[in-house]
């Protein structure tokens, strides 16, 4: 796809992100989600002087306490693979992208790591309400880590208040503010942190319907549904909303990616939303890209375009439009925007040939230029795109996108009845007679995982070739080392992810299968 790089290389190094990053992803969500479960139980506790409720938080404090250290383990070998597999991009973006896991490490990590010490060894030790601010300050911590986590990876995909330095050849942030509430990552923090509370209630209540399977702990039971129920139906509907909102974004920041994930190649009015559908491959052509078609899909009219505009008037334009150019749109083409790329980058050059040669005024121009908005504007926010062979290289895998959003929405939609179904049949005093319900909330502790990894699989994956959108593409951010010692350090991370897996998952079985102390 592209030229003078090591594909092998590039695609080794992005195999060990993914795998590190879908390990880690596997252990944060239950810590977002159980922390705050851990903070409501324990409220009720204080305030009804209750010792079940106490025996309950107990209980699941220390399945937390299990998965909280193995996600510690994960997170910090993911930040470290910036600088070992990415050092191009670390070196591009450093100054932006350092700065919000800078605040990660020395606010939330730190608070987070701090209070969890007396939420575990506090009991006793400390006065029932120091302790309870405890529990709720590690909940408010891990939000906040993942906050300043996703503040970082929001301004990958749509990078914001920043200028670019040629001396350097480094961005630099110019705007903090601009970057922390980039519509982007506001939205994908909304999105990820409610994720990780459905998760965490489903965690919660499948694992209290086994206890209601097995005629055991009825009342922990009854009363973790409860808790759980409520705040993973809140959860869902959040996660419903936020979503929403997210391709709204997504619609503005990166159109390529949110064509995709509807498999749209020809922009329209009154564009519907794919509920349902099976693509296939067809005879039409982008350049030397087979555009994909349906073998049937079943769609709501007009809602693609009221998702994106808020009126089924709005014009959603499709790959087509987005690859070959729309101007009744106002849409540049992406051989339009390799020419404008060309030039920032031509002009990055001579600006080093200056300063090689001393010519002061010359290279003092080309600086002004790089620090001019309307400059920045018109041609370095297409940088990266002068690195694209060809036009048809900025289309994600179409297919990966559609299947990853579909099954994640169908997914999201089970998950509000499921929760919806344990509330009501819990206060009927009917849950423990409708075994069929138990067995399937049993069976879905799984679900929520699947549907965090699609999420992430579609909001990486689906804005390839870039890495940050339109600045870089993936080939030129990797680390120039040998490919041989990418290939080793996969295996040995995939044999050690998959052992400290095993072993939480044991060790939760085992747990679980003890109970709570009496």
């Amino acid at each position: 796809m592209f030229e003078n790089v090591d594909l092998s290389l590039v695609n080794w190094s992005r195999a060990q992100f993914a795998l590190t990053a879908i390990y880690h992803w596997l252990f944060v969500p239950l810590t977002l989600g159980l922390s705050f479960i851990l903070a409501i139980m324990e409220t009720v506790y204080v305030r009804t002087g209750d010792e079940e409720w106490k025996r309950m938080t107990k209980f699941w404090m220390t399945l937390f306490g299990i998965n909280f250290a193995i996600g510690v383990a994960t997170g910090l070998i993911l930040e470290f693979e910036f600088g070992t597999n990415w050092s191009n991009y670390s070196w591009f973006v450093g100054d932006i992208f350092g700065a919000p896991l800078a605040i990660e490490g020395i606010l939330a990590f730190f608070l987070e790591s701090t209070f969890v010490a007396v939420m575990f060894f506090g009991w006793n030790k400390v006065s029932k309400k120091a302790h309870l601010v405890s529990t709720w300050l590690v909940a408010v911590g891990a939000s906040l880590s993942a906050l300043w986590i996703l503040v970082a990876n929001g301004w990958m995909q749509n990078p914001v208040g920043m200028v670019f330095n040629p001396e350097t050849a480094r961005n630099e942030m110019v705007n903090f503010w601009e970057v922390l509430f980039n519509e982007v990552s506001v939205t994908k923090f909304l999105h990820s942190i409610s994720s990780g509370f459905l998760l965490g209630s489903m965690f919660v209540v499948s694992i209290s319907a086994y206890y209601l399977l097995k005629n055991r702990e009825i009342l922990l039971a009854k009363r973790s549904i409860l808790v759980a129920g409520i705040f993973g139906f809140l959860s869902s509907l959040l996660v419903v909303y936020t979503g929403d909102i997210s391709a709204r974004a997504l619609a503005s920041a990166q159109p390529v990616k949110f064509a995709a994930f509807e498999a749209l190649y020809e922009g329209k009015e009154k564009a519907g939303l794919v509920a349902v559908g099976l693509l296939k491959e067809s005879d039409r052509k982008i350049g030397e890209k087979a555009v994909n078609d349906f073998v049937f899909r079943i769609e709501i009219p007009g809602f693609l375009s009221v998702m994106t505009g808020g009126s089924t008037d709005t014009f959603v334009p499709g790959i087509i439009d987005l690859i070959n150019g729309n101007p009744e749109r106002g849409l540049l083409s992406v051989s339009e925007k390799m020419e404008r790329g060309r030039k920032a980058r031509d002009l990055l050059i001579e600006f080093k040939e200056a300063r090689k040669s001393n010519d002061t005024e010359k290279a003092e121009g080309i600086a002004a230029l790089f620090r001019d908005k309307k400059f920045n504007d018109e041609y370095f926010r297409y940088f990266g795109y002068a690195s694209l062979n060809k036009p048809e290289d900025a289309i994600p895998g179409v297919k990966v996108a559609f299947y990853t959003f579909h099954v994640m929405v169908m997914l999201g939609m089970l998950f509000i009845l499921e929760f919806f179904l344990a509330i009501v049949l819990l206060f009927r005093g009917t849950l423990r007679k409708n075994r069929w319900f138990l067995w399937l909330v049993l069976f879905s502790i799984l679900l929520p995982y699947v549907a965090g990894e699609l999420g992430w699989m579609l909001a990486e994956m689906g804005r390839q070739p870039w890495i940050i959108q339109d600045l870089m593409p993936v080939t030129t951010a990797v680390t120039n080392v040998n490919v041989g010692s990418v290939i080793t350090t996969f295996i040995l991370f995939a044999v050690l992810f998959t052992v400290l897996l095993i072993a939480e998952v044991s060790i939760m079985i085992r747990q679980i299968k003890i109970g709570p102390k009496h």
